[in-house]
Order: C-alpha cells, then structure tokens, then sequence
C-alpha cells in the first residue's frame, strides 16, 4: 500500500474506532474526533517524540488534548500507536472502572498528560509544561548534553479560545516566548448550540498575533495531511514564539446528514447514520472496533522507541559526567527532598509578633535554598504575600536562564492552571499566590488539582476580616468552609509564626495532594516557645493550652489562624475564674480528619460537651467539632471597610465574648449533667 493510502487508511481508522466506541457507549462526542483525526495523525505521526513502551519518560513530547470532550480520539491514539490501552477498553468507553472515562483523567489512563474537559484548562496547562520544559532545560542541561530538548502541543477547539483562561494564558505564553508550544486549533466554526457566530466573530489569528504568537493556517483540515504535517514543521522552526496552527476542519466529517452541524457534536450519530459514515469514508469493514493489520504495523514504527533510546544513551553519559546533577535530577522527578532539607528552617521565640504570611516568606526562602525544584510566583502580589525567591532571579523569556520567580501578572484563572501544567510535567515542585479572596478566580483549577491529587502549593495571604480597610470585596469569609468540603486538599490556616514554619514542613512533605497556606496579613503574637506545639500542625488540631492538664476540661475552645491567640487569652481568664478550660489549635481539619479514633478523642473528649469554636469566617461546618450543645463563633455576613480591629470588635470576636459565650456553655452543660 502506497502511503497515501495507509496514511487515509490510518486516519480512518482512527475516526471509526473513535465513533464505533461512542455508539457502543451511546454516550459521547463524536464531531471532534472525525474532524480532527488527520492533524492528530499528521502530529502523532510525524512530529511527536514519544515512546509508548516508556510513557512516563522525562523527554517525551507533551500532547493535551484540551478539548477534552473528543475524548476517544485521544483513547483511539493511544491505542493504535501501542500504549497500554486494550481494545476491550475502548469498547468500555465511559463505563464504570474502564480506562477510558468520559473525559481524559491523568494518573488513570497512560498516556493522558493532562485532566481536560473543562474548556480552557488544557490550553493554559500546556503553556505551564513548556514552562517547565524550559525551566529543566536551564537547570540541567549542559555541552554536549540536552537531556531535556521538547515540544509541548495541545489539540484546542473554538470553546477552549472563547474562555477568558485561555486568553489569559496565552498572552504570558507569548510574552515569555515560549517557542515549544504549539497549539493545534480544530478550527470548524461550530459548538454545541449552533454556529460559532452565535457568539464568536473575533479575527483569532488577529488576537494571537497581538499576543506575540506565530500563526499557520491550514485551509483544508479534513484531508491534507501534508499540509499539517509542514505547517507543524514550520511552527518548530519559530523557536522565540508560541505557535498557533489554524486547522480547518469540518466537524462531524464524513456524516452525510450531521457533518458541519451541532447535531454531530456531543451525540452518537446513530448505527444507520454511523453505516452512512462509513460508506463515506471508503471503509470497506462492517465489523465495528476494527482496526485493519496494516494500520497495526504502519503505526508501530520504530522511530519514537530510538528516540527514546538515544536519549537513554546520552543520559548515561550524563551520569558520569554530572553525577551531582544526576542525583538532583533524580529527586526532583521523583519528588524526594534532600536530606537535610529543613534543618535550617526558621522557628520563632515565644512572646515576638509577626504576621504568618512574612513568617512562610522566610521559611520558604530558607526551603528554596536547599530544595531547587521549588518555583512558582504570583498575580503581581509577590511584595504583599511575601512569596519572591530572594536570592533567584526571574522566569522572564530567556533561554538558558533557570528564574525561579515567575510574574503570572493579574492573571489568577491561568496561574493555577499553568501551576498544574508544569506538575503534569514533572520535575518541578510549582507553588502560586494571591490574595485568599482571589482563591475564587483559580477554583476550577485548584479543583482539577485536588483531583488529580497533584501536590500544588498555593499560598494564600490576606486571610479574614483582618485586612481591613480594603473593604468586603478583599475580606474572605466563605472561602475557608468552600475550600474544606473540597475533597483531597489540605486546608492549613497556621496560628502563629512557628505554626507557620510547620505548615510549610507539611506541604513540601504532601505528595497526595494539593496544600493551601491559608496566611494573615497582620501581626500576631508567637504562642509558644516549644516546637512540640507546632509539630501538632501535623495532626491538624492539637491541644495548644489548658489551664489543668491532668484534669478533663470544662470548656475547650477550639480555633484557626488568628482567633488562636484570642481563645488563648479567653482561656487564661476562664482559669482564673477556676473554670478548667483547653485550647486547641485546629490549623489544618484534613490532617486532623486523617488521625485515629483515639486521638480524636484525646483532643476532644466526648464527655465535654462545654466547646466553643470562633473563626472570623462563616460558621457553617464547626458543629462537626461544637457538637449541638456547643456554641459557633463566626461571621455569616460579608465584612466592611474599617481597621481590622475595629471589625473583629463590631463582629463579636472579642475575649470578653469569647468569655461570656464559653460561661454560657459550660453552664448549660453543667446544668444539663445535673440534671
């Protein structure tokens, strides 16, 4: 067979393996997987640097397909180019425990760099991978040794270019001329409602050249091949720019009834109008999920394995000649700390004040000289969340230049999606920053994170009520309660500086997940002396103080953050009042949730039914820890404009409450025992 014709043969195998699984599924996006099968032949193919029997190593090409909704013909890819993805699997397409889920899943099915499907999150998630491809380049590359030297390509659609969180990322990918990143958009002027005119009439090529990019046209996407594959080579040779190749394709290609209409884009075509297909295409098989034996050994070529192989080579080259960086290499693809790491780390004296976001600034300066993995930034906030790595220099555009502080500009919706690209990528260890408030703008991609249990460090500063005069629109109050029930992330609000250090301890220690440093702004005293107290943080609620420690409590109030130094001084009045009260500190309810039945129980004896909790968020949630004879201390309205203590006053978190509420507790409950 000549190779035109396996080159059509290959394409349509790939559409008709991907609608045959859609049918069989009676569930699926059928329109992107006809339309886009020849560039992601063409790229697959021709360009991409991949080796199916050694997925996950480090040089490989990244392919997201962030039009996450065509997920077939991603699974259809892996499949015919020989990853572990069996054919049985792909007739269980989107069933319960099948590999190949509705959506593409990272860490569930090989191949799969990236979790996609909401729109925008791909696109912004490749620009972090050729981030971090660049950022490993500068750390470990030497003469003769370009170990890390690849491409990142997303496969985009018209729906991921409308969102904002696309347009944010593209325009840092161009200002940091991202010159490995090529986006392939399947360009066919339909969504789901209807024509794309509905709502989209820009000149895209227009708006990515104002961001900097390079952009290719290619005007028939449904059929030339050759065209693809050139206009891919060219974007490779524009190494100062991002590149956007504009594929013109026909959405739902080959349906004689549905193609170029939104009725072929998120519903099975149907076993007649599939037939129809199939007559269309020239493919001459009635069997469904067949793939013809020459498409098998045209697209197990050996190409990519001696990719794969001569880089293998080169890295034992590597070995010998930089066996210190070798090492690092090794723990940072492996996401170990050095030994040694936090001996250093900054603790703080009993009786000094400090606010817990400048107390993470200097704890994670002191990380990052041991630990070079750590990089990450903020949305033009470095000065106020205290996050500059001081003794690196930027990530500004600049090959060879390994800059450990990234300036994601006002852009938070890209930020914590470009963090989660470079974490797909691996090697590095990302963290961001905001204001807590601004947590809402990243919520999709902390959420993906959470999902995909990726250990992103975001920093979030700003915490409560205490800012202040910036007013309501600046003070979270929802936010902390919104980001606890978010399953598989680590919610740490430290109390104190020391506090402070440990939480950072627990999150360059938490691989499983995402961890967010939850911060104040203002000052508050140092608790304790003992780094015991601290090491608590660990267990997520800990017993900070109690006025009798051989005696089961009266009262125990419990608190986060910066209500802990109030129930402390609440507490030591109730002492002298000879009402036995403990303090326990609650920085971190996941860890806490995690220990054993016994600790618990330690912490929160059931007899005690005397518990206060006060934190300057919404109270919705600390009856899991008051119980209901317990008493909630929060704020379940937005705040205001005025100094932060004047607010804590007008809102009722005072000692004097905190006092009078838990006199009310331990009362009720006294009276209720007697009774």
């Amino acid at each position: 067979m000549d190779k035109t014709n396996i080159e059509q043969l290959s394409v349509n195998t790939i559409r008709t393996l991907s609608i045959d699984a859609i049918q069989h599924a009676n569930s699926g996006h059928p329109g992107l997987p006809l339309g886009a099968a020849p560039m992601a032949y063409g790229l697959w193919y021709h360009h991409l640097k991949h080796s199916p029997q050694h997925p996950t190593w480090a040089d490989r090409d990244r392919f997201v397909l962030s039009a996450g909704h065509g997920s077939m013909l991603l699974y259809s890819l892996l499949h015919l180019f020989g990853y572990d993805l069996t054919l049985d699997e792909i007739k269980r397409f989107r069933q319960w425990g099948s590999k190949t889920p509705g959506h593409p899943e990272h860490g569930w099915t090989v191949g799969v760099e990236a979790t996609t499907g909401p729109l925008g999150q791909g696109a912004a998630n490749a620009v972090g991978m050729a981030m971090a491809e660049r950022s490993l380049a500068a750390m470990f590359n030497r003469d003769n040794y370009s170990i890390v030297d690849h491409y990142t390509y997303a496969l985009v659609s018209d729906g991921d270019l409308m969102e904002g969180i696309s347009a944010e990322a593209a325009s840092l990918a161009g200002h940091l001329k991202l010159g490995k990143l090529i986006y392939l958009f399947d360009s066919n002027d339909v969504s789901l409602d209807g024509d794309t005119s509905l709502t989209w009439t820009e000149d895209v090529a227009a708006r990515y050249r104002s961001y900097d990019w390079h952009v290719e046209t290619v005007s028939d996407g449904d059929t030339d091949i050759k065209g693809i594959v050139d206009a891919i080579a060219q974007a490779k040779l524009e190494d100062t720019k991002p590149s956007l190749i504009i594929v013109r394709t026909t959405i739902g290609y080959g349906s004689p009834n549905k193609q170029g209409t939104s009725q072929s884009h998120g519903s099975p075509l149907g076993h007649e109008e599939i037939a129809l297909t199939k007559q269309a295409l020239g493919w001459n098989y009635t069997e469904p999920f067949y793939v013809p034996p020459e498409v098998t050994k045209h697209l197990s070529d050996p190409l990519a394995m001696r990719d794969y192989e001569q880089w293998n080579e080169l890295f034992e080259g590597y070995v010998q000649d930089y066996p210190d960086l070798a090492k690092q290499w090794e723990e940072c693809f492996e996401k170990k700390l050095p030994q040694g790491w936090d001996d250093d780390l900054p603790t703080w004296d009993m009786g000094e004040t400090l606010a817990t976001r400048s107390a993470s600034g200097l704890v994670q300066n002191a990380i990052a000289k041991t630990v070079p993995a750590l990089i990450g930034g903020d949305a033009d906030l470095s000065c106020s969340t205290k996050t500059a790595i001081v003794d690196a220099t930027s990530f500004d555009g600049q090959e060879g230049i390994a800059g450990r502080n990234i300036h994601f500009g006002v852009r938070e919706h890209a930020m914590g999606a470009i963090a989660n690209g470079m974490e797909y990528h691996g090697g590095l260890r990302p963290f961001v920053s905001t204001f807590f408030c601004f947590s809402d703008y990243m919520r999709p991609s902390v959420r993906i994170a959470a999902l995909n249990g990726q250990p992103i460090i975001y920093i979030w500063t700003h915490d409560s009520i205490g800012v202040g005069e910036d007013g309501p629109t600046h003070q979270p109050v929802e936010h902390l309660m919104s980001l606890r029930i978010m399953p598989h992330i680590s919610v740490v609000r430290p109390a104190d500086a020391n506090e402070a250090s440990f939480a950072w301890r627990y999150a360059m220690t938490n691989t499983s997940g995402p961890t967010a440093l939850v911060l104040t702004r203002q000052n508050l005293p140092v608790l304790s002396d003992a780094k015991n107290y601290a090491q608590g943080l660990y267990q997520g609620a800990y017993i900070l103080w109690e006025s009798t420690p051989n005696k089961t409590p009266d009262v125990i109030l419990m608190a986060s953050g910066s209500e802990v130094s109030l129930i402390m001084a609440a507490a030591k009045q109730l002492s002298q009042e000879n009402i036995a009260t403990r303090v326990v500190s609650m920085p971190c309810w996941e860890a806490f949730e995690a220990q054993d039945e016994a600790y618990r129980h330690h912490v929160f004896p059931v007899e005690v039914r005397g518990r206060v909790a006060v934190e300057s968020g919404v109270s919705l949630g600390w009856e899991r820890w008051t119980g209901t004879d317990g008493e909630i201390m929060g704020i379940d309205q937005f705040g205001a404009s005025a100094p932060g203590d004047t607010l804590f006053t007008h809102y009722g978190l005072t000692q004097e409450r905190i006092v009078e509420t838990a006199k009310a507790v331990y009362g009720q409950c006294s009276a209720t025992c007697c009774d």
